[in-house]
């Protein structure tokens, strides 16, 4: 009995500083890792939810915008911290969807990270030319058909989310544009009010100015609902395009092997926050709808997100470092 009481009182003793970690959480701030530069719609949301999120938990989240390598630099900075909690970053499509798909990186999207939670996410939505004749999917399918090619459209850049979603409209479409790259959806969008290119399929944020002058007109959003901004614009799901849900989304991950405790504390904290109707009045500027997710639901996410994007980039020959 000796024996067994000492073994008991061992592993107590170990389970203890965990424990005692996980209640005593957060007791300093919390960096918390913005793979883009300060001023950005990304920048933006990350301020603007951590500081409820720091209400909320008691403690302060200090933003620390660590951008490069289309988010690579903060991935890697992410993934080699302590896994203690006080070391957060704001993963959202590209860092843990579209860029692993499209070029080798130097982290494992999946097992290098902890899925915190979902923030949020915004359609991205097919618009054209003011003057191309086309007011629905179908009329602009089949205007590309009957013009081959002559029509092109244009991206943020090779291997962005917007050169991607319009590689799958081709895909479920069966129809051919020529991709035009930018550096940037600005300018990509100057372009198709210009008409140097007739299409693209940008956030809806970045189109939403174009679209209420009359200058673009948007065909169809993507997500398996209408977007609470433009009602009137119909889903690619509900035009027949099966699971084309491609969204830009924004979450909270931190490296591999975070406390379960301390993840759950985390967890509850940010899905108060989100479901508070002001914050999504704050993020509507961005045409972002808050999600709240689990952990788990979160990190079933962005596996399906990976490997939706792998299997399109494999697909259509898109890698970007070959």
């Amino acid at each position: 009995m000796k024996r067994r009481q000492l073994i008991q009182a061992a592993a107590g003793a170990i389970a203890l500083p965990q424990l005692a970690f996980a209640q005593g959480y957060p007791s300093k701030p919390i960096r918390y890792i913005v793979p883009v530069a300060a001023g950005g719609g990304s920048d933006m949301i990350a301020r603007v939810v951590t500081e409820r999120w720091g209400q909320a938990l008691g403690q302060t989240f200090v933003v620390d915008n660590v951008s490069g390598g289309g988010g690579v630099v903060a991935c890697q900075t992410t993934a080699r911290a302590p896994a203690d909690g006080y070391t957060l970053m704001q993963a959202y499509v590209a860092t843990h969807g579209t860029t692993p798909a499209t070029r080798k990186v130097t982290y494992d999207a999946v097992r290098d990270f902890t899925p915190v939670g979902m923030i949020g996410a915004t359609p991205n939505v097919l618009v054209v030319n003011a003057n191309v004749p086309a007011k629905t999917v179908a009329e602009f399918v089949d205007y590309v058909k009957k013009n081959p090619g002559k029509v092109s459209y244009g991206s943020a850049g090779q291997g962005s989310l917007t050169h991607l979603t319009m590689e799958l409209f081709k895909q479920a479409a069966g129809v051919f544009m020529l991709h035009i790259p930018y550096r940037g959806i600005a300018p990509s969008l100057t372009d198709a009010i210009g008409g140097q290119t007739q299409a693209v399929f940008p956030g809806l944020a970045a189109a939403l100015p174009h679209l209420r002058s009359g200058r673009l007109r948007a065909l169809a959003v993507t997500g398996k609902q209408r977007s609470p901004q433009v009602k009137d614009v119909p889903t690619m799901e509900e035009l027949g395009f099966k699971d084309f849900d491609a969204m830009q989304w924004y979450g909270c991950a931190g490296p591999a092997g975070m406390p379960a405790d301390v993840v759950k504390r985390l967890n509850d904290a940010l899905v108060s926050v989100l479901k508070a109707p002001d914050l999504a009045e704050k993020l509507s500027g961005e045409a972002v709808d808050p999600w709240p997710m689990t952990p788990t639901q979160f990190g079933d996410y962005m596996k399906a997100d990976i490997a939706r994007w792998t299997t399109l980039a494999r697909a259509r020959k898109i890698q970007l470092d070959e």
